[in-house]
């Protein structure tokens, strides 16, 4: 019965006592040590007071100051968890913090991210002096490096409540003696002045130490009093406000409130970036949608000023928890993942990941957007399982979505995923959506970033796979209406030129190459030159050495080819899909004829205003001028057409190639030119393969902010713009192939590969025969329907205006019949 009473108390404490932390030895009746709740394991800190090596005066202070810290509840106050009293010890468990002064002579932080986090810092200790003088009546009086605080999160928590002391207590004097010598320096000078202890104000004396606080944070502790003149160190926008604290009139020391008034203006020390992010945060709770919104979608252009220990400890729990709990929707996305990089591998896996999981699954149109742009941001923390069972599921939707910029950015995320993957999905599903998009997709840039990220999973696929898609693939984008899809079938042939066999490339790719010499666009010819004289080297080193041919092949049956060439940056993506729209209005058409070299305006993102806006949840292709539409008739002159029969002769556009040596999908040629001469600027070196992207493609190619024309198009141009340049047929015949063994598939892989029938060779076999002729034919037929109609709306025009009686008559203009009636 007697061992229950005396039993020890920390056993009933829940925190273990680790190693000490050096920086409050003498300046504090605490020592402080690192400490870690039983069971979880979580850091906190120890304030332990050695009762048997003490006097009774200081063990009353520390159980005096314990009282007081257990009822004070602020957030610039250190937070108290538990505390133990036993005969040899008072312990007291706070939040995990280390001591200012211990935390500054460590500090790492230089240039802006030390101004920000000195200055959100000293915001902290004065809020926490207002809560003191202004709302608790009382005064702390004991402000100085050696009670300050800090957390991980980087926040200044005030503690050394020893000598708080209350405004209406009877007391002696109003500053209280303290104990420790080594405090005094931090007395006030009316202590010993009787004749101004008569104006001590409430919040005197504190503002005093609070004055000792801002020199130390910026000079050091403070050795002396007259060292407080120094005031070198201090920021400018701090010296009028650092000068009255430490004036020796204790009247004329500011209100802590005051101080934050005056400093939160507009220029004062408090405004800044970190600190109203910060007050924004702590404020979330009850801020609208709109606000929210806004405030996330320009987070991410401030966090590389702030310190880190607040981005990964104090903001990004906070974005956390407004995208579990909160409306703030995807805006929270881009700054999230930009903090999740700070995160260590395991913590990105507890808090980053279930957010991506959860986010995939979603159906805003924006937020999958967001998504697939950051793809690449993320993708390295996910495991390849995660990715298989719960991500791509999500992202192949996007592949049938009828928002065209969500196909063309899931297109472009296989490009992350594709090392993740699995056969099934990558050989299979992938393939298959990418079969139909580049050959049916109505959008010229999707089916040219579809040819562009087949070229860049090259390395990925199987080889059997592999030799029997890439080849078919690329051939079909050469025979595309639109430019900048041919160049990228091109250029995907030259990119992955070490995954064919040289009887592929005598056979296949060449054959298909040649046509593209006389292709109506120059840059395109001139990818198709350089690309044949790649190939036909090969050829020719290999005909003079035959025991190359073994090396040149090595990678067409690699699983796991090495990636010497330059694949990964082989053409950049051409263009975008809606965006990049090679228009020209008919008011721009005299300056552009004079300016052949004008640029297509720049990239934009989707924030920008559109006239595809991600706002619109239910975009439909429908809605979306067929970018073929822009590819024809646009680089026409208008001098050359009855612009009062436009609308009747789009039919006949796209077979005039012959007679007037341009494409109906060139796109127009003026202003499309010069940026495929930028996509086309690649530098081979005088070495096969070595491909290097121009950076400037994309901005050339891509634009955004460019509007449509809102012209109804006829069908007849798209049948006859792809008719203009390839006509395909199935047919039995196939080339023949090389029978080198190849890695077999199991019978399920064997059987998925059936699949994929959009690319199968048959599907390509060109007709050859009478092809000039037949175009020969249906141009002279058109050319002689489209005279007539001009002939009849002319007689149609005469006939009524001499019925009427009005305005001139063309000269030569014969009435050849009596006026219709009315």
């Amino acid at each position: 019965m007697w061992s229950f009473f005396s039993r020890d108390p920390t056993k009933d404490f829940p925190y273990e006592v680790g190693d000490p932390i050096p920086g409050l030895e003498d300046r504090s009746v605490w020592s402080l040590h690192k400490g870690k709740k039983r069971g979880t394991q979580d850091e906190v800190s120890i304030f332990l007071f050695d009762v048997q090596k003490n006097s009774e005066t200081l063990f009353d202070i520390a159980k005096a100051s314990l009282k007081k810290l257990k009822t004070m509840r602020h957030p610039s106050l250190l937070h108290y968890l538990d505390s133990c009293e036993t005969e040899k010890f008072l312990y007291v468990a706070t939040e995990y913090v280390e001591p200012l002064v211990t935390h500054l002579e460590d500090m790492k932080l230089e240039g802006q991210q030390k101004e920000l986090f000195l200055a959100w810092g000293i915001f902290q200790i004065t809020r926490a002096l207002s809560f003191f003088n202004n709302d608790g009546n009382m005064r702390h009086n004991n402000v100085c490096l050696y009670s300050v605080f800090v957390t991980s999160a980087g926040e200044w928590k005030l503690g050394g409540f020893e000598f708080l002391t209350a405004q209406g207590q009877d007391t002696s004097s109003p500053i209280p003696i303290k104990i420790l010598p080594a405090l005094e320096i931090y007395d006030p000078p009316e202590k010993n002045d009787p004749a101004r202890l008569k104006s001590v104000t409430k919040c005197s004396s504190d503002m005093w130490g609070l004055g000792c606080l801002i020199w130390e944070a910026f000079n050091g502790p403070l050795k002396n009093q007259p060292a407080l003149k120094t005031v070198d160190t201090i920021p400018k926008q701090l010296c009028t406000l650092y000068c009255e604290l430490v004036s020796a009139n204790p009247a004329s020391r500011p209100n802590p409130a005051d101080i934050i008034t005056r400093c939160r203006k507009i220029g004062g020390y408090f405004k800044n970036d970190l600190i109203d992010t910060m007050l924004f945060l702590e404020e979330i709770q009850i801020k609208d949608k709109l606000e929210k919104v806004k405030f996330f979608s320009t987070l991410s252009s401030y966090l590389d000023n702030f310190p880190e220990a607040v981005c990964v400890h104090k903001i990004l729990p906070q974005l956390l928890t407004a995208f579990h709990y909160g409306d703030a929707g995807s805006a929270v996305l881009a700054p999230m993942f930009k903090l999740g990089k700070l995160l260590e591998e395991e913590d990105y896996q507890k808090q980053i990941v279930p957010c991506v999981v959860k986010l995939f699954a979603s159906n805003d149109r924006t937020t999958r957007s967001r998504l697939l742009q950051q793809l690449d941001q993320f993708i390295m923390h996910l495991q390849n399982s995660t990715v298989n069972d719960q991500i791509f599921p999500q992202v192949v939707h996007g592949f049938l979505d009828t928002n065209a910029i969500i196909r063309e950015q899931t297109v472009k995320s296989i490009i992350h995923l594709a090392s993740k993957l699995n056969y099934n999905n990558l050989n299979v599903e992938v393939l298959k959506h990418f079969a139909r998009l580049q050959s049916k997709d109505d959008q010229g840039g999707i089916r040219t970033n579809t040819t562009v990220c087949l070229g860049k999973i090259a390395a990925h696929l199987h080889p059997q796979i592999r030799q029997k898609v890439l080849v078919s693939a690329f051939v079909r984008a050469t025979r595309d209406a639109f430019p900048p899809a041919r160049q990228a079938g091109v250029l995907a042939l030259a990119a992955t030129q070490q995954y064919f066999l040289l009887a592929e490339v005598a056979n296949r790719v060449l054959p298909a190459l040649c046509p593209l010499t006389t292709d109506p666009e120059k840059q395109v010819r001139d990818a198709a030159f350089r690309t044949i004289r790649g190939f036909l080297g090969k050829l020719e080193k290999v005909s003079e050495d035959p025991s190359l041919k073994e090396g040149m092949e090595a990678d067409v049956h690699t699983a796991t080819p090495s990636l010497s060439n330059a694949a990964a940056t082989w053409a950049g993506w051409a263009v975008t899909a809606v965006t990049a729209k090679f228009y020209r209005s008919h008011s721009d058409t005299a300056r552009v004829q004079h300016s052949v070299k004008s640029a297509l305006s720049k990239p934009g993102s989707l924030e920008q205003p559109s006239s595809s806006s991600m706002s619109t949840t239910t975009s439909s292709v429908t809605s979306m001028t067929s970018l073929e539409h822009s590819e024809s008739a646009s680089d026409y002159d208008p001098e050359h057409w009855d612009m009062t029969a436009w609308g009747e002769i789009d039919s006949s556009a796209g077979t005039g190639t012959g007679a007037s040596g341009k494409s109906p999908a060139s796109s127009g040629s003026a202003q499309a030119t010069p940026a495929l001469a930028a996509l086309c600027e690649d530098d081979w070196d005088g070495e096969w393969g070595t491909l290097q992207e121009q950076p400037t493609a994309e901005a050339d190619l891509a634009s955004p902010s460019e509007t449509w024309n809102n012209a109804t198009w006829s069908e007849a141009v798209i049948s006859s713009a792809n008719s203009a340049h390839a006509t395909y047929v199935r047919g039995p015949a196939r080339l023949a192939h090389n029978t080198t063994p190849t890695p077999t598939l199991t019978p399920t892989q064997q059987h998925s590969t059936d699949s994929l029938a959009g690319w199968e060779d048959t599907e390509f076999e060109p007709i050859e025969e009478n092809a000039d002729e037949n175009n020969a034919s249906k141009m002279d037929e058109m050319r002689r329907k489209r005279e007539e109609r001009k002939l009849q709306r002319q007689r149609e025009m005469e006939a009524r205006r001499s019925a009427r009686g009005q305005g001139p008559m063309k000269l030569g203009t014969k009435i050849t019949g009596p006026p219709p009636p009315f």
